[in-house]
């Protein structure tokens, strides 16, 4: 495995940050999932568009795209796969134990995993815990995800790939790694950016080829929704067999089904959208 750090590639027994890097004592760092297959990452100026986007609310330095794009290549290049989950990782870089940042400037990671197609569809919890809609980070993707890490384990624990939040007013929000449509007779809905939920790239693509419409949706539309799917980089779009103790059957339904065949048809046709 060959990976980019901080301008060059390197074997991944040599790839080594600091263990003052301020993305690993305090969780001051970004970072981005891509899609790649064969060796091409998919909407990776859109990715690249809100690795910026959570640089600047953090106020970290602005990531030189041209460097990132350098990178990805060069590790998608030196690690052939058929589908490969390629990770940008940007931190505040090194420096002290506690808040307050360094001047050394910012550290780069790019490394690219391997990778299977997901299933067409999943199961879902939803968890007691929220998703703070006015938060600091609240619409940055950032490395501090230990709130995920446990909702997730709360989901494996009870057969699910994915837990759901609602937000501190009680609205569905989003996954700990994807976002949520709901499809209510017959048109296809999903939370808005004011949720509190993430601004998913897959989302943005779903929303703008099926003519999905962001709306205020109370948690428990999870009941009595007709049909629910999930987007994310990975999962593209998946159909939600069971959420809770909630069975959904024949799915996916109809309206899943045309949003999933919409999406894997517009995105084969077009691979930075």
């Amino acid at each position: 495995m060959r990976i980019w750090l901080d301008g060059e590639l390197r074997d991944q027994d040599s790839a080594r940050v600091s263990v003052f890097d301020h993305g690993l004592t305090v969780g001051d760092g970004i970072f981005e999932t891509v899609k790649a297959a064969w060796g091409t990452p998919f909407a990776l100026t859109r990715h690249l568009d809100r690795l910026t986007r959570s640089a600047r609310g953090l106020g970290l330095p602005d990531p030189d795209h041209d460097e990132v794009r350098e990178a990805c290549a060069a590790v998608l290049e030196a690690n052939p796969m058929p589908l490969g989950r390629l990770r940008i990782t940007y931190t505040g870089g090194h420096g002290p134990l506690g808040s307050d940042r360094g001047e050394h400037g910012p550290t780069l990671v790019v490394a690219v995993g391997a990778t299977t197609r997901r299933p067409d569809t999943t199961a879902v919890i939803t968890v007691p815990w929220t998703r703070n809609e006015r938060g600091a980070l609240t619409g940055l993707k950032t490395t501090s995800y230990a709130e995920n890490v446990v909702a997730l384990a709360r989901a494996h624990e009870h057969g699910a790939s994915e837990a759901l939040f609602g937000n501190t007013v009680g609205q569905l929000c989003e996954g700990t790694g994807s976002n949520v449509f709901v499809v209510l007779d017959g048109e296809i809905h999903t939370p808005p950016v004011a949720s509190g939920c993430l601004p998913g790239i897959t989302r943005a693509l779903a929303v703008e080829w099926t003519g999905a419409k962001e709306t205020d949706l109370p948690l428990d539309v999870l009941r009595r929704a007709d049909e629910v799917f999930l987007t994310s980089t990975l999962r593209d779009v998946q159909a939600v067999h069971r959420i809770d103790d909630r069975e959904l059957p024949g799915t996916p339904g109809p309206v899943t089904a045309k949003a999933m065949r919409i999406f894997d048809e517009r995105s084969g046709h077009d691979l930075d959208p």
